[in-house]
């Protein structure tokens, strides 16, 4: 899966980047290579849902889950 990202200098140094289409999903580092490595992992953690987070999520609700592949 490919995803786009910002990559951004920081006023005091290093990067920051985020990926606009996953809200929140935010990461740094001192180097424009740390920065990358660090989103890719945050990303990883971001998608990394587990059942019991789902089953909570819908739990009580009229709702089913569904896999989808994009």
């Amino acid at each position: 899966m490919k995803f786009k990202v910002i990559l951004e200098e920081a006023e005091e140094g290093g990067y920051v980047v985020y990926v606009p289409s996953l809200p929140g999903c935010v990461s740094q580092g001192e180097t424009r290579e740390e920065a990358i490595e660090n989103i890719k992992e945050a990303i990883e953690v971001y998608l990394d849902i587990d059942d019991a987070q789902i089953d909570a999520e819908i739990k009580g609700k009229k709702a089913e889950v569904v896999e989808i592949s994009v």
